[in-house]
């Protein structure tokens, strides 16, 4: 969740509470906690060190913990969100504002790079980017550096400073002392694809026309394209570059890029350690593969020719000897050296006494000089005197020692020790930039998930009872590949955990994920999402290779057409984290969630026998006339003021009460007492004179509290504020037909319906008797309170309410029930109710 925070009101004429400034504030409390001492204050909120926000509805703001009275307007105004960055930076403490990011600076405020350079050159300034500053806290996160660094600006380092010089190539990726070479060999790849290369590093920015010290980088985060924005300051040692830079002085592209990228993870240390892969998705959007030559797929040779078609970016290698740096193998090869793949074609060949096609490929050495492959199909060999004219024309074959040779596909197989296929989405290249032969594109799903503790977080099917609570996605494929003799349909799966490299200062790794891939049947009704049955009696007919800790798992299947399910989930239960789950086809495919619809269902037997049928039509008429006064309603606050009475014992259970089985407090008999009348509740919440009047004893109703079920609760069990003013405007709201602010007669009677029902379903549910519904019981409860819902929803419903110990209290739960129901009835969409959950 995110808040808030209040400035140092001292440079607006306001003081702090407690000490005389922000930076003191918040040094004080968080001295406490790192000493051990603890705090008896939280740090916002309610009740806390610094105030929360005010309410719509409150003219000023004059909590004890500010003086004087502070105006709404300066909390919306921004006057109040613009100091208390410095005092945390100043004691080294990232603090969340506004919506989340994975930083360590905590969520950005959105950068327009060239609104922010045209501000600065009409200032005359150069840049400073207050979100990733120039201190060690961008550097580092744990490990501090054994030197102090300088960070400088590309002038203050050389002379004539230069974005390129003469271009780009993998020459300019030199690595310095960070270990993020997995990083930089996928900047080398970058280099050798112009158009990936200027998606990434965009061309309208320069040292020498409208420089303002700020650049922009563009990286694929998880479904979209983010664009970062940077300073050109870099830390520095006597002067010189310590981190990635190029083998030219005055050439500053690739430590830039670099910076950026630490700033989209939150610092130069996030880097270290990583996969290539990671980073090349990072640059282009697409999904690795890895093949092992020793455990090649038979179709393998079809499978890199459809990636060409396609664009992947593919790259191949030799294992390195261990006693000599790129050691140069009898048949021209380099070990421990990155090759790319840039042309995969069947060739035509004649040679004497028959014709046909040979498979075929073109690499490239990126250092571009002699160091070539010597053997069957290289430059000048023998064998291209089989090849006609025509065909070696339409290849563009040359001899120059340019690093570029061919290869037989079997010498390939048996020379490299591994590939590796960057699959391109299809958003990815213009298809008029594409060289000849790569017209083709991937069709691509991409859903959005989450696993959340107690309720979408099942584990792996190790973990049978849990497993089906993972979330689960549909995909039908209808049209078999091209070509393909068994009429099958190629699809590659992956599932990527986000944003876990960005938390690393949090102590957070990459979980062990991985997916199952289930048919569905063509026949017959299997439920949604599928229950533990269907997983007790079916098999998987694909899987991930493993579970694994990396940021994203990924696997190619070959299935007939039909529909699967997809279940993504980690190794463990109760693990949480969010992913991302892509599937790409040859052919197009149908994706969604198998998950109910959000809607009403029935409501469960069990909770219409617990609840008792309404009341006499008359005698809640007369009763609710009294109290709602001359314009025959009730407002939030006199609901507020029933319903606290008349919903004292489950409120009660947040400050040590508890009853027995679902209702009878500890101590009390053991049998469930009966249900109080709607209308003794109700009377008992007005004064004595008004219920003596309608003929009911409040002294009587006192002695009854064992035959009770809603008895008088003693005073330490009515601690607390009761039912909030938001829970009892939303009740209103989601009855109030008329926007009268109130609610009728009629539309309070279904209220009360409403919550008698609800009511009923959380004692059914609160099943350790403590007065709170566990949060795996949350779908079956919605379910009997006669709500469907699906995994997205449920996990934004347990996200607001439920406590950080897995539970859900009485009165979240019938905000949670309110809130589902005016969603439902209004048609609103998802997206409020997770706004609603980002700003509680």
């Amino acid at each position: 969740m995110s808040f808030y925070y209040p400035k140092n009101f001292r440079a607006n004429g306001w003081g702090w509470h407690r000490t005389a400034n922000a930076a003191s504030a918040v040094s004080g409390f968080l001295n406490k906690e790192r000493n051990g001492g603890g705090s008896s204050e939280r740090l916002i909120g309610n009740g806390s060190l610094y105030p929360s926000l005010p309410t719509d509805d409150d003219a000023t703001f004059s909590g004890v913990k500010l003086y004087p009275s502070l105006p709404v307007e300066e909390y919306e105004s921004g006057a109040v969100a613009e100091v208390v960055e410095e005092a945390c930076a100043a004691v080294n403490v990232s603090l969340e504002l506004g919506e989340t990011r994975p930083s360590s600076f905590g969520p950005a405020t959105y950068q327009d790079f060239k609104e922010i350079r045209s501000r600065c050159l009409a200032d005359g300034r150069l840049f400073e980017d207050p979100e990733f500053p120039a201190i060690d806290r961008s550097l580092y996160y744990k490990e501090r550096l054994d030197r102090p660094l300088t960070w400088l600006r590309p002038g203050e380092m050389c002379e004539n400073p230069q974005l390129f010089v003469e271009g780009y190539s993998r020459f300019d990726v030199q690595q310095g002392e960070l270990g993020d070479c997995w990083l930089l060999a996928a900047v080398a790849n970058l280099t050798l694809h112009r158009k990936l290369f200027f998606q990434v590093v965009p061309d309208d920015q320069s040292f020498d026309e409208d420089y303002a010290g700020i650049f922009h980088f563009r990286f694929w985060q998880y479904g979209r394209w983010v664009d970062v924005v940077i300073d050109d300051r870099l830390p520095t040692y006597r002067g010189k570059l310590v981190f990635l830079h190029s083998s030219e002085r005055n050439e500053f592209w690739s430590a830039l890029l670099e910076k950026a990228y630490a700033k989209l993870h939150g610092s130069y240390e996030a880097l270290k350690g990583g996969s290539t892969c990671e980073a090349m998705e990072d640059f282009t959007g697409g999904v690795t593969e890895m093949y092992e030559m020793t455990e090649l797929p038979p179709n393998f040779y079809t499978i890199l020719l459809k990636a060409y078609e396609r664009n992947s970016l593919m790259g191949c290698s030799i294992e390195p000897d261990p006693n000599v740096l790129e050691a140069e193998t009898p048949a021209g090869l380099i070990r421990g050296h990155a090759y790319s793949v840039t042309r995969v074609k069947y060739v035509d060949i004649e040679t004497p006494g028959r014709a046909g096609k040979i498979p075929l490929l073109r690499l490239r050495n990126p250092w571009g000089n002699e160091a070539e492959w010597n053997g069957a199909w290289s430059d000048k060999s023998p064998e291209w005197r089989f090849i006609p004219e025509s065909e070696k024309e339409e290849l563009g074959l040359t001899f120059d020692d340019d690093g570029e040779f061919w290869m037989a596909f079997k010498d390939f197989a048996s020379h490299f020790d591994r590939v590796e296929i960057c699959n391109l989405n299809p958003d990815s290249l213009d298809p008029e930039e594409c060289p000849e032969g790569c017209t083709k594109k991937w069709e691509m799903s991409v859903f959005e998930g989450e696993w959340v503790r107690g309720v979408t977080a099942g584990g792996c099917r190790n973990y049978l009872e849990s497993f089906w609570k993972n979330p689960q996605y549909t995909v039908t494929l209808k049209d078999p590949d091209e070509d393909d003799e068994e009429n099958k349909c190629t699809i590659i799966v992956a599932l990527m955990q986000k944003n876990r490299r960005s938390q690393r200062h949090q102590g957070l790794e990459c979980l062990t994920i991985g997916f199952a891939v289930y048919r569905l049947p063509d026949y017959g009704h299997v439920p949604k999402p599928l229950d533990v049955n269907f997983f007790k009696y079916n098999a998987s007919v694909g899987r991930s290779q493993a579970f694994i800790n990396l940021r994203e798992v990924s696997a190619r299947f070959k299935l007939e057409p039909g529909s699967y399910v997809i279940v993504p989930s980690t190794f463990e239960p109760s693990e949480e984290g969010e992913f991302l789950l892509r599937v790409f086809s040859e052919k197009s495919n149908n994706m969604a969630e198998n998950d109910e619809e959000v809607g009403m269902g029935d409501v469960d037997d069990r909770v219409k026998e617990i609840t008792p049928n309404p009341e006499p039509t008359d005698p809640i008429r007369d009763f609710f006339n009294r109290l709602a006064g001359s314009d025959g309603e009730v407002d939030w606050q006199e609901l507020k003021e029933i319903l606290d009475y008349a919903m004292r014992e489950e409120l009660a259970m947040r400050h040590g009460a508890a009853y027995d089985g679902g209702g009878v407090r500890a101590g009390a008999a053991g049998t469930p007492p009966q249900e109080q009348s709607c209308l003794e509740q109700l009377l008992c919440a007005l004064c004595t004179p008004i219920c003596k009047e309608i003929g009911v004893d409040l002294q009587q109703v006192a002695q009854q509290q064992e035959q009770v079920h809603l008895n008088q609760p003693q005073p330490q069990e009515l601690q607390g504020e009761g039912f909030s003013k938001d829970v009892c405007r939303s009740m209103i709201a989601m009855l109030d037909k008329d926007n009268s602010g109130g609610l009728g007669f009629e539309e309070f009677k279904s209220l009360w319906i409403d919550l008698r029902q609800w009511r009923a379903v959380f004692r059914l549910y609160d099943t350790e008797g403590r007065g709170a519904v566990p949060q795996q019981h949350l779908r079956d409860a919605l379910h009997s309170a006669g709500y469907t819902v699906n995994a997205h929803v449920l996990n934004v419903l347990a996200h607001r309410y439920s406590s950080s110990d897995g539970y859900i209290q009485f009165d979240d739960f019938i905000m949670c029930a309110v809130r589902l129901k005016t969603m439902i009835a209004s048609n609103e969409p998802l997206e409020n109710l997770e706004r609603e959950l980002q700003n509680p």
